[in-house]
């Protein structure tokens, strides 16, 4: 252990405890950087130098990601100008005929939307049209906001088995194929997300009842007055494109999960050819739509989305860079060749004293997550949990990936987020019309409880 080692340790420390105060991470992720370069280059400007490159490697790493994150984001823009999204969710609204079913309704075109777009865009969109239609039928708008948050920044982001953003990272920091992560990623996201929102409709049903006897009919009323619970079909243009770029969408983005099936396309190439396809179906929408204009008005749904991936992501690329120190795979790009990975060498010393295969690790692992997504990102944690658990398992792709993916667990559903109610849950409880905290504690037991019961099952059956 070097000085640069204790340098990087004291730095990954200062990294969790400003997340237990609520604070960005940034600084001590900059700071930390600049001295660990600094201490071995033994040179200042190499030590800046080093600032800079580190988040040049973490875009390097993370581009992609960033990516068809904005790219998605332009294209559901492109289509929603003719309505061609609210004609996506109608045939759902249709099936909403009691609270249970309005429940598992809104759960499951969350969770479908929100692996395509990503929750943030899916909140409006089905906040807007399926909400009031749920509260019609007796579901209190406490238990549709939770019924989002658990089924789109918890479930389907905590998987991310389309857009593989959160996979992506952690498998980029552990040093091992995505495609186990995703996998693996997949099944704790499912087992836990079913767990909680499951659970959560337990908890609820004394308030639904009551909700049904008393408060429907005021609630609804109150709802149908707020402008962001609806949408006006006046500012919509080329409504006669809607339901040919909304079967376009449908049955463009059936054949590349098809494709990625049936040709075993994973990792990068997935994306590419989820980009790809995005890019194609936002410029058929935009010339449909704006003809001539559509030169022009294009560059606008892109520049939109790729502002919106950065306003997601982009603190993520120093947070990242300091991490990625940590990473022998990368570490080369901002230090130079011969570079030891900080974070691996630590990993190693820790793993000596800890099992890798066993429960201690794995909740460690959680424990970690959960606190990486304390500061309402649920993204920033995930390079130190991915690193960690490459440098834990050893060298066995395995148990690197069933420790990545429990890690991204407690990441994406504490800081995602769903029990963080400064994290993009504040966007659920917005457009639903309840307090953020109140939604916070209602999620937090169930959410909690689903954590453990996937990483029960991740020691006994993945590692």
């Amino acid at each position: 252990m070097t000085l640069a080692h204790w340098i990087y340790a004291l730095g990954t420390i200062a990294v969790v405890a400003a997340m237990l105060f609520r604070r960005n991470v940034l600084i001590p992720c900059i700071v930390s950087t600049f001295l660990i370069a600094l201490i071995y280059k033994g040179s200042l400007a190499g030590a800046v130098t080093a600032v800079f490159s580190a988040q040049i490697a973490a875009l390097v790493e993370l581009g992609s990601i960033f990516l068809i994150i904005g790219l998605m984001f332009a294209m559901l823009k492109s289509i929603s100008v003719t309505g061609a999204d609210e004609m996506l969710v109608a045939p759902m609204k249709k099936l909403m005929v009691s609270p249970a079913v309005s429940y598992i309704v809104l759960v499951v075109t969350t969770y479908a939307i929100s692996l395509f777009f990503w929750p943030t865009p899916a909140v409006p969109l089905i906040g807007a049209l399926l909400v009031p239609a749920a509260i019609e039928v007796g579901l209190p708008p406490m238990a549709g906001a939770v019924a989002m948050a658990l089924a789109g920044q918890g479930m389907a982001l905590s998987g991310d088995m389309v857009i593989q953003g959160a996979p992506g990272l952690s498998a980029k920091a552990a040093g091992i194929p995505v495609s186990i992560v995703t996998g693996y990623g997949a099944i704790l996201s499912l087992v836990t997300g079913i767990v909680a929102i499951v659970m959560a409709y337990y908890m609820m049903r004394d308030e639904i009842a009551l909700f049904q006897k008393e408060g429907k009919r005021e609630t609804a009323a109150v709802n149908e007055a707020r402008p962001e619970m609806k949408m006006k079909g006046e500012e919509h243009r080329g409504e006669a494109y809607a339901p040919f770029l909304m079967w376009l969408t449908v049955i463009a983005l059936i054949g590349v999960i098809y494709a990625m099936f049936r040709f075993d396309i994973k990792g990068g190439d997935a994306s590419a050819l989820l980009g790809g396809t995005a890019v194609l179906i936002m410029t058929i929408a935009t010339i449909l739509v704006e003809g001539v204009k559509s030169l022009d008005v294009i560059a606008d749904y892109l520049t939109d989305g790729l502002v919106f991936a950065f306003k997601v992501m982009g603190q993520i690329l120093p947070i990242a860079g300091f991490f990625f120190l940590g990473n022998p795979e990368v570490v080369a790009s901002i230090l130079g060749e011969g570079a030891p990975g900080f974070l691996f060498d630590i990993g190693q010393m820790i793993a000596q004293s800890i099992p890798p295969e066993g429960f201690l690790s794995a909740f460690g692992m959680l424990i970690l997550g959960i606190i990486g997504g304390l500061d309402g990102s649920g993204f920033s944690g995930l390079p130190m949990s991915g690193t960690l658990a490459g440098a834990m398992a050893g060298g066995n792709v395995k148990v690197a990936a069933a420790l990545a993916a429990i890690g991204q667990m407690g990441n994406i559903w504490s800081g995602g987020g769903t029990i963080i109610a400064w994290s993009s849950l504040i966007a659920v409880a917005g457009i639903v019309g309840v307090p953020v905290m109140d939604l916070a504690r209602k999620n937090l037991i169930p959410v909690i409880t689903g954590l453990i019961v996937s990483t029960i099952v991740a020691v006994l059956f993945l590692m």
